[in-house]
């Protein structure tokens, strides 16, 4: 039976709370309910160095091998303590006591780790083993980056027949903004044919942090950018289900945290607004 460590909150999303190597409970603000999450880099290293960055010494990489018998025991322990055992009662606030989801996201890129596609089908057999809700969505959190990968693109092909998700982090769109954010150099072009991608084979959320940088908001140009590269997706008829817009709810653990701070509710709104006038769905979490 996995631990428990106290009470869940939203500002709690230690990937220790339940004393697992890849499994961990969060709140989740976006989710409304609980969210089981899969950490696929338990090594802190991801691709990408985005300045929000909320993990403790994070380094560039990838994934480990992953130890998929472990994992598996690791989830299924889990979805049975959560269903059967006491953890809800014990670590969840009553009104969030639902499992919404299953998240591959974690300390760092999941696509990265190269067993992928056989961990999707870990999640598929172990979800048809328990009397989960119908509507259980299956979420990849990625950036984006290696979705140019046959593996990756066969695990999202099972992911969307599991009732799956992704939420393509899409923080800029103009190539300043990307280096800035994400510290990547990865090109727009890129960043464009992968989404194209991902949206051809499973249900796709762009996923979109905005923050304050030393006290200013995004300025003009990163916005109008943004508006236009959406446009753009949609008039080409790539499939998106919405935005997740959404801005900074704990510290972030980088060295530019000192300089960054919430958006606010009104300027959020006033974007999402603009995003929704190009008749796409838009869901904000201040």
């Amino acid at each position: 039976m996995p631990p428990t460590a106290g009470r869940l909150s939203q500002d709690n999303h230690s990937r220790d709370s339940a004393g697992l190597t890849y499994v961990y409970p969060v709140i989740s603000r976006r989710a409304g309910g609980i969210s089981i999450g899969i950490n696929l880099n338990p090594n802190n290293a991801c691709n990408w160095r985005c300045i929000y960055c909320q993990v403790p010494d994070l380094k560039r990489g990838v994934a480990p091998a992953i130890d998929l018998i472990k994992l598996e025991q690791e989830l299924r322990a889990f979805l049975y303590e959560l269903l059967f055992g006491n953890f809800m009662l014990e670590s969840v606030p009553l009104e969030a006591r639902v499992i919404k989801d299953i998240a591959l996201s974690g300390n760092g890129e999941p696509t990265s780790a190269r067993e992928f596609e056989q961990i999707i089908e870990i999640i598929g057999r172990t979800k048809a083993d328990f009397p989960l809700p119908e509507k259980l969505k299956l979420v990849l959190i990625t950036n984006g980056s290696l979705i140019n990968r046959v593996a990756v693109q066969k695990g999202l092909r099972r992911m969307a027949e599991l009732n799956g998700e992704v939420w393509f982090k899409l923080d800029s769109v103009t190539q300043a903004g990307h280096l800035h954010i994400n510290n990547t150099q990865a090109s727009l072009q890129r960043m464009r044919d992968n989404l194209r991608t991902a949206a051809s084979l499973c249900p796709i959320w762009l996923q979109t942090c905005v923050f304050k940088l030393n006290g200013a908001h995004p300025n003009k140009a990163e916005t109008d950018a943004y508006i236009c590269f959406v446009r753009t997706l949609l008039l080409e008829g790539t499939r998106i289900q919405g935005v997740l817009l959404y801005t900074l709810a704990r510290p972030a653990l980088q060295p530019e945290a000192t300089i960054l701070s919430k958006a606010d509710p009104d300027w959020i709104e006033a974007f999402a607004d603009k995003i929704r006038a190009l008749g796409i769905q838009v869901k904000t979490t201040a």
